[in-house]
């Protein structure tokens, strides 16, 4: 498969999904079918136990219900894979329409523009057309901010190279990035669930934290569903069962007023923690050799499986969403009472380092993006790092945002300090599309990314630029003092 092109390869991998997504449908279709049939058969069978053994028809009932339950989460877990599945088709059809240079339909990052950053505006960082909107595979708002942070600031030497190693490795492994990918898609994470996994950990919860509830819990639901049996037996009358359960509904509400304030600061985040736990497995799961890699690799490792219980207690909470379970459930089992135990017990191992998750799942995703460029464009150079100040050494320099069919590549050098590169030539000569093609790779350089060009030295450096001034009459300011304001950084000592 490597010796096919990028093209040939995303086409390979969408007919592979297309056929997937075809027998996962036709399974749907099937699963339907089947829980029709037997919510036919359990009537049908319950009518003729009812009739000729009384209520033991009940015990043909309970059956039939399991069964459907059964096949509703199998379907259930159909439909996911189904989306999955779409969402592979979607990356594949997506990247060779990048591949036509037609991308500018992906997500573009203006929020994240600076007006008045040293190179941003001038090298077109963000916005429609931008080095962000051909650059990003993030889809979570972690990822795509430590990318927009990335290309407005170099990263230090060590971490480039780091990166650059982790990238050629990840390139190749175009079915995990592109898995990873899906799975970002489906329910992308957001700034307001962090802020609110944050705000809970910080909080104090205060209820059902003494030794008292662990005994009183168990104890309660014990008396509670031993009622419940009695009654089913004819131990003890109806009327005082349903009296019994009257007290156990009320007792169990009176109880879950303390956990309103947990539910309100974790509501709504599940699915979110669902792609995370998801995000976060798939790179604990993964087998690298570089050391960026086999570092997050470890990362993940060390949390997966917090974050997989608080998912799995976020669930059971969930279940008061379903008015007439969490009545029987929470009138027999505390159940409300019984989550927030779990969530102190989790919060008190867990309390430290939830940010380091979307870290960790933010800069996969950033290793992603650079990893698709570096697979799209295999002729492109990961560029080499000098430590004699100031040195630039490039071999047939392209702008990255050009097609290659429009691309006007040249060589460049510049070494020594302080020295000045003099650019002349007539008007539309390409004079400033050259100076962009110097600025827009060197950023790309400075993030660990492979760049346009067929060899590019370079010693770190800190990138200005002055090429897109204009005055502003709302600020009092002239085109000439624009000019001063945007130099002035550079004469800083």
């Amino acid at each position: 498969m490597q010796d096919l092109s990028p093209a040939e390869q995303y086409r390979q991998q969408r007919a592979l999904h297309q056929s997937h997504l075809s027998t996962l449908q036709t399974k749907r279709s099937r699963l339907g079918w089947i829980r029709f049939a037997v919510f036919i058969a359990t009537i049908i069978i319950a009518y003729f136990i009812f009739s000729a053994y009384g209520s033991i028809g009940f015990v043909a009932i309970a059956a039939g219900l399991v069964l459907l339950v059964f096949l509703i989460f199998g379907d259930a877990d159909n439909n996911r894979r189904i989306a999955h599945t779409e969402a592979l088709i979607r990356i594949n059809e997506e990247e060779l329409r990048v591949l036509e240079h037609q991308y500018t339909t992906l997500y573009d990052g203006a929020i994240y523009a600076e007006p008045a950053h040293v190179y941003a505006a001038d090298l077109d960082l963000f916005g429609c057309s931008s080095l962000f909107q051909y650059l990003n595979r993030c889809y979570t708002a972690q990822g795509r901010q430590r990318l927009a942070d990335n290309v407005l600031a170099p990263l230090p030497i060590g971490q480039i190279e780091e990166r650059q190693e982790a990238v050629k490795e990840l390139a190749s492994s175009l079915a995990w990035r592109q898995d990873g990918q899906a799975i970002a898609a489906g329910t992308p994470l957001t700034f307001a669930t962090q802020r609110k996994i944050e705000a809970w950990l910080a909080d104090e919860e205060t209820h059902y934290e003494t030794p008292f509830w662990k005994v009183f819990v168990p104890l309660y639901s014990i008396i509670t569903i031993g009622s419940a049996l009695a009654a089913m037996l004819d131990l003890i009358p109806t009327t005082l069962f349903f009296s019994l359960f009257t007290l156990y509904y009320i007792v169990g509400l009176f109880l879950s007023r303390n956990a309103t304030k947990a539910y309100t600061q974790l509501s709504g985040i599940v699915k979110e923690v669902a792609v995370l736990e998801s995000l976060v497995a798939q790179v604990k799961e993964s087998d690298f050799t570089a050391p960026l890699l086999k570092r997050l690799e470890a990362d993940a490792a060390d949390v997966s499986a917090a974050i997989r219980q608080l998912k799995a207690i976020l669930d059971r909470f969930d279940v008061r969403l379903n008015v007439f379970a969490f009545i029987i459930i929470n009138s027999f089992l505390l159940w409300d009472v019984r989550q927030i135990m779990a969530l102190n017990n989790w919060r008190s191992a867990n309390k430290e380092g939830a940010s380091t998750w979307f870290d960790l799942v933010s800069e996969a995703e950033v290793l992603n993006s650079l990893a698709t460029l570096h697979f799209n464009q295999p002729e492109w150079c990961f560029p080499i790092f000098s430590e004699t100040h100031f040195a630039i050494n490039g071999i047939a320099i392209g702008h990255p945002l050009l097609a290659e069919t429009q691309r006007v590549n040249n060589d460049f050098e510049l070494r020594g300090a302080p020295k000045v590169g003099l650019i002349t030539g007539s008007n539309m000569a390409g004079k400033s599309t050259f100076l962009r093609s110097l600025g827009v790779n060197i950023v790309l350089a400075q993030i660990g990314a492979s760049v346009c060009a067929a060899r590019f030295e370079l010693s770190p450096v800190y990138l200005l630029s002055s090429m897109r001034i204009a005055d502003n009459l709302a600020e009092n300011t002239s085109t000439f003092y624009a000019e001063l304001k945007k130099l002035r950084p550079s004469l800083k000592p």
